[in-house]
């Protein structure tokens, strides 16, 4: 099966050895999103909600780009440098997808790139 690379200007560009996602069929990998502004390749500025904001917008653009949505995540990897976030990443969540919700995690990790404090990346499933 054939692999399709994804890429959109509307999310960050790569800031590594990576893709912004990967297509194999109709299943599509999303890679890693932190709060960069496209334009700037520069965090957010803002509170925590404004980067979580950020975060689910770079993956709208990113699915879209696949052709699908963010109701097409089938699985949603939520990383946070401070889990006591995850209230906080749950409303925000909350504004973006409507049930059925996708799979999900939320890990505490000590680090992210660039100093950012929540990370997100997935596993879409498109129906066409």
């Amino acid at each position: 099966m054939a692999r399709e690379i994804i890429h959109t200007n509307k999310a960050p560009q790569a800031i590594g050895t990576y893709s912004q996602a990967v297509k194999t069929g109709s299943t599509v990998y999303l890679s890693g999103q932190i709060p960069l502004v496209p334009e700037t390749m520069e965090l957010v500025d803002g509170d925590m909600e404004a980067q979580i904001r950020r975060v689910f917008d770079n993956l709208t653009a990113v699915c879209e780009a696949a052709g699908g949505s963010l109701t097409d995540i089938a699985k949603l990897n939520i990383f946070l440098t401070d889990l006591g976030h995850f209230p906080l990443v749950n409303e925000v969540m909350a504004s973006y997808f409507a049930q059925p919700y996708p799979a999900r995690a939320a890990i505490g990790v000590a680090s992210l790139p660039k100093g950012s404090a929540v990370e997100m990346d997935g596993v879409m499933e498109l129906n066409n």
